[in-house]
């Protein structure tokens, strides 16, 4: 492999894969025209929320609870996204009682290990679960057409046994989300039927599970999200197993935090070939900005032995001390399977948007602002 392609597959590993701004302006669809007014949009939008909400809970045995936006620092339970420290979360200072009981806290980035603790709090047995309506702040994404500060997700956890932690039940639930997603459309369209009369083609029935190491092996040259934009030619949505351990190439096929899901765990393929990881994202093809759109990421979260072995590889043996850590080592936290679904992502998906600034109110940077009004794109502020 040319150096190049070594530099270009290591550039990839975090990020939306857009860079700057020029090449955000050229990627924006041509001649674009929103399906729906900005009336009717916030009308879909709660229309959507309202029935993945219900029948997510439903597929999945879930109760909606409420979730933090700080947590303390000397938790650990907030997320860090990913594990070669580029993804920082907001920190401050709270003084308060005039500094004698100060706090030290963070916004959370995620709530993907807040949730499994609740689920011990809230008395969760086997098979039952939560789910949140949860806000984050990421400070350090660039700004482009589905990337945002601002964060949305439906972040949802259930309890599981150790017989559960494996690749069937982990297929299992993700088609269930599939079928709470793919719901989602058919409701909004009947709502809204200017959405299906746009003629731009339907989520399919079905996902397609693929492990990452598949994938490589049919792009072995190009970068991970070139991959993904060429697997999701073939398949429309597809669910990729595996997302943290280092592949064949000497690259994981993303950087994964080593203490939420299982990417370690050993697996097997369909056709009995050694594989790695419990976990995953759901990709899909994205006919208005001609582009992959990440949905969801998700899976087993890590065990005892997952966690050790994975805070091992990533040099990050210290965080065994913070509370959250020693509850799993010392099996004082439930095992669970879990994920985010990215709200505004699926807004923007199923009501036909070409940016997420259309279904979400945050901060933009002016020049963005100024390319999206000139290919007619008017984001809310």
């Amino acid at each position: 492999m040319q150096k190049s392609e070594l530099e270009r597959k290591k550039a990839d590993l975090a990020g939306p894969g857009i860079g700057t701004y020029e090449e955000v302006e050229r990627l924006l669809p041509k001649n674009y025209s929103s399906v729906l007014t900005p009336k009717d949009t916030q009308r879909a939008i709660f229309a959507v929320k309202n029935y993945i909400e219900e029948n997510l809970c439903k597929e999945l045995n879930l109760m909606m609870v409420q979730v933090p936006l700080i947590v303390d620092v000397e938790s650990g339970v907030n997320d860090m996204l990913d594990r070669d420290g580029s993804r920082t979360p907001i920190q401050f200072h709270i003084s308060n009682d005039y500094n004698k009981h100060p706090v030290e806290a963070q916004v959370v980035q995620a709530a993907t290990k807040w949730k499994r603790i609740a689920l011990k709090e809230f008395g969760m047995k086997l098979g039952e679960g939560l789910c949140t309506d949860m806000r984050a702040v990421r400070k350090d994404y660039f700004l482009d057409h589905d990337h945002s500060a601002y964060v949305d997700q439906w972040d949802w956890e259930r309890v599981v046994n150790e017989d559960q932690r494996n690749l069937a039940f982990l297929k299992e639930v993700v088609t269930k989300i599939w079928k709470v997603l793919k719901g989602a459309q058919t409701h909004v369209e009947k709502i809204f039927p200017e959405l299906l009369e746009a003629g731009y083609p339907s989520l399919p029935n079905e996902i397609k599970f693929l492990h990452a190491e598949d994938i490589l092996d049919m792009y072995p040259d190009l970068p991970r999200k070139e991959r993904e934009t060429e697997i999701l030619q073939k398949y429309p949505a597809v669910f990729i197993i595996g997302i943290g351990w280092v592949l064949k190439d000497g690259f994981p096929h993303e950087m994964r935090a080593a203490d939420y899901d299982d990417w370690v765990t050993e697996t097997k393929s369909e056709d009995g070939r050694p594989m790695r990881g419990l976990n995953g994202d759901i990709l899909v093809w994205n006919p208005v900005t001609e582009r992959r759109h990440e949905l969801s990421s998700m899976g087993m979260r890590v065990n005892a032995a997952s966690l050790r072995k994975q805070l091992e590889i990533s040099h990050q043996l210290d965080w065994l001390n913070l509370p959250y850590h020693r509850g799993i080592i010392n099996n004082e936290i439930p095992l669970s399977i879990g994920g985010g679904i990215g709200q505004s992502r699926t807004y923007m998906l199923l009501l036909r948007k070409a940016h997420i600034g259309e279904v979400s109110v945050t901060v933009w940077p002016k020049i963005l602002k100024e390319i999206s009004a000139k290919k007619n794109i008017h984001v809310l502020e």
